[in-house]
């Protein structure tokens, strides 16, 4: 008796392409962009702004996916989490990658330099330069700090997000540069540790290759206390009210939990468990953030 090969279905070429620009990871990026919009003005984002400028920040970083994975296909094809990525696939070659990168980053330059403002785009080419190279060509290869020092071209969204409502950097747009920077590591970190046996296969120094899960999991645990430490600084400023305070409080309480329960519990759900509740995290955050102003502004007026 013979059976039949099971053809797998082809995808269309645009879902290759759509791949390669990492969508919720630009997703989640592009929620702490908007926000930072929304927080710079006591009123409403003007439409010309937060259409193009979204625009302009989002062609940034797929161009800044793009880069990543053209540059780290040795990388992608060893690890599981990523051996399916087009490039790794064939489904898209390196040359109409990098194409598909410029024209992406170019149009976003454009767009931003033409219809926001020059600071904003300035800021745009030096977080691709951060991320796409000196964190994934560099950094990523040659330090296990990589994930804290690169975190920084990770971390500027929403100080796009303001500078393109202003035209300047407001200290309250730092702060929320400062957030993220501290909410990369223990985020990060937590899938490494998930991770670990695949990165030290690809050659890749990261912490729980380099210095073990042990002393990964108490770098996790003090960067979440650090992390709410700071997020409590919008508060402590004067820039957000007692509705934020409740809010990043109960949040990076729930946060601390996961990485007091990630460094004493020997339990292998709990790193990704740990990832996962990272993600919503942020996103919680940066809504409370949000609501916390707009409720401030009606306050006010």
């Amino acid at each position: 008796m013979t059976t039949a090969a099971v053809e797998k279905p082809v995808l269309p070429l645009w879902r290759a392409y759509w791949e390669l620009t990492k969508p919720g990871v630009v997703a989640l990026l592009m929620v702490t962009a908007v926000i930072g919009m929304f927080l710079a003005t006591p009123g409403m984002v003007p439409w010309r702004v937060l259409i193009l400028g979204s625009l302009g920040m989002a062609l940034a970083m797929m161009a800044s996916a793009v880069i990543n994975q053209i540059m780290d296909q040795r990388i992608d094809a060893i690890m599981a989490r990523t051996h399916k990525r087009p490039l790794v696939q064939g489904r898209v070659n390196t040359r109409a990658a990098l194409v598909f990168a410029a024209v992406l980053g170019l149009a976003s330059l454009v767009i931003l330099d033409v219809f926001i403002n020059r600071l904003t785009a300035v800021l745009t080419f030096f977080g691709i330069i951060g991320y796409a190279f000196i964190y994934t060509l560099w950094l990523k290869r040659a330090t296990p700090q990589n994930i804290v020092i690169g975190g920084l071209a990770g971390a500027i969204p929403p100080l796009l997000g303001w500078t393109a409502v202003t035209g300047e950097v407001h200290p309250h747009a730092l702060l929320l540069v400062l957030i993220i920077f501290a909410w990369t590591p223990p985020h990060f970190w937590a899938l490494a540790i998930h991770r670990r046996d695949e990165y030290a296969k690809a050659d890749i120094p990261m912490l729980p290759v380099t210095h073990g899960l042990e002393f990964t999991k108490t770098a996790v645990l003090l960067y979440t206390v650090i992390l709410f430490v700071i997020a409590l600084l919008p508060y402590l400023t004067g820039m957000s009210g007692l509705i934020y305070l409740a809010g990043s409080t109960v949040l990076s309480a729930i946060f601390l939990v996961y990485a007091v329960r990630l460094k004493f519990r020997n339990d292998p759900k709990v790193p990704m468990k740990t990832f996962g509740f990272s993600i919503t995290y942020l996103f919680l955050l940066f809504f409370v953030l949000l609501l916390d102003h707009y409720f401030l502004y009606r306050l006010t007026f």
